[in-house]
C-alpha cells in the first residue's frame, strides 16, 4: 500500500496486567485464545505491531470506570513522552465527579497535550445522553477535541443498550453541533444507524477498531468507497487485534487511492488535528 508507513490507528490501548486480566474481559481473552497475562507487556511489544502493521502514529488511550481509573492519564502520558512520534495521548475521567472530570480532562490536554477525551459507555451502563456527560462535552468543544465513544454491541460482559447509535448519539450531535463525535467499533448490529449519523451530521464520524477489513459489513463498504469517504477512519482496538490483522483483505474493499488515503490517515489527522 502506498499509505505503509503513514497509517493511523485511531483506537488503540497500551494494557497493564490489571486492565488486560480484568474479569469484565473475560470474554475478549476467549476470543484471542489466552486466558490471563502473566508478565507487563513491554511498549517495545506494541511499538512491533505497529511497524508490522506499517502504523506509523496511534491514539493510545487512557481508560476510566465507576472505580476508578483502569489505565492511568500519567500512564498514557509516560508512553508519548517516550515516543511522541509513535502515539499521542486520548484522555478518560470520571463520569461521576463531573467539575473533577473537567478538571482533569482540561489537565490532560493543556498540560500533557492529549489529542482528545474517550468515553466507554458500558463501563458506566450510562448512554451517551445522560446528564453525567454534557459537562465534558461542553469542555471538549471549547477545548476543540473530539470525543470518542463506543458503538454498537458490548464485546466485553457488559450490558449493550449504552452503544445504540440512535437515539443516544443523535441526541448529542443535535445538542452539540461544535462537538467532534467519534463512533468507536462500527457500530454493529446498528451499523446503518450509525451511517445514518454519519451522514447527517457535519461533525460525526466512525472509526472501524475491533473489526478486520474482512469483516466490515457491505454497508460500510459502500459508505466508504461513496459520500462516507471522508467519514471513517482506521482503528484497531489494539492488543485485541493487531493493525495487521486489522488490514487483511484491506485490498479487496475496493477503495480508490483517495478514499484508501482518507481511512488510513487523512480523517483521523483531520478530526483530531494531528
Amino acid at each position: 500500500m502506498k499509505e505503509n508507513g503513514q497509517i493511523v490507528d485511531a483506537w488503540l490501548q497500551h494494557p497493564t496486567l490489571e486492565f488486560i486480566n480484568h474479569p469484565m474481559f473475560a470474554s475478549l481473552r476467549r476470543w484471542m485464545g489466552i486466558e490471563k497475562v502473566a508478565e507487563e507487556i513491554p511498549v517495545e511489544l506494541t511499538l512491533s505491531a505497529m511497524d508490522e502493521g506499517h502504523v506509523a502514529k496511534a491514539l493510545i488511550c487512557s481508560w476510566w470506570g465507576p472505580s476508578g481509573p483502569l489505565i492511568e492519564n500519567d500512564f498514557v502520558a509516560a508512553i508519548v513522552r517516550k515516543h511522541p512520534d509513535r502515539f499521542a495521548g486520548i484522555a478518560s475521567v470520571d463520569l461521576y465527579r463531573p467539575m473533577d472530570g473537567v478538571r482533569e480532562l482540561r489537565r490532560c490536554v493543556r498540560e500533557l497535550g492529549f489529542k482528545g477525551l474517550r468515553i466507554v459507555q458500558w463501563l458506566w451502563n450510562l448512554p451517551p445522553n445522560d446528564r453525567r456527560y454534557y459537562p465534558l462535552y461542553a469542555e471538549c468543544c471549547e477545548m476543540d477535541i473530539p470525543v470518542a465513544l463506543q458503538v454498537g454491541h458490548t464485546g466485553p460482559l457488559c450490558p449493550s443498550d449504552p452503544g445504540r447509535p440512535i437515539p443516544y448519539v443523535d441526541e448529542v450531535a443535535l445538542e452539540f453541533p461544535e462537538l467532534r463525535i467519534v463512533g468507536g467499533h462500527i457500530g454493529y448490529p446498528w451499523t446503518t444507524e450509525m451511517i445514518a449519523l454519519a451522514t447527517k451530521y457535519e461533525n460525526v464520524f466512525i472509526d472501524t477498531s475491533a473489526y478486520t477489513a474482512r469483516r466490515f459489513p457491505e454497508e460500510l463498504v459502500r459508505y466508504m468507497r461513496s459520500n462516507g469517504r471522508r467519514k471513517v477512519m482506521f482503528g484497531t482496538n489494539y492488543p485485541m487485534i493487531t493493525p495487521a490483522k486489522c488490514l487483511e483483505g484491506f485490498v479487496d474493499l475496493g477503495l480508490d487511492d483517495e478514499a484508501r488515503g482518507l481511512f488510513l490517515s487523512g480523517n483521523a489527522r483531520r478530526v483530531y488535528k494531528l
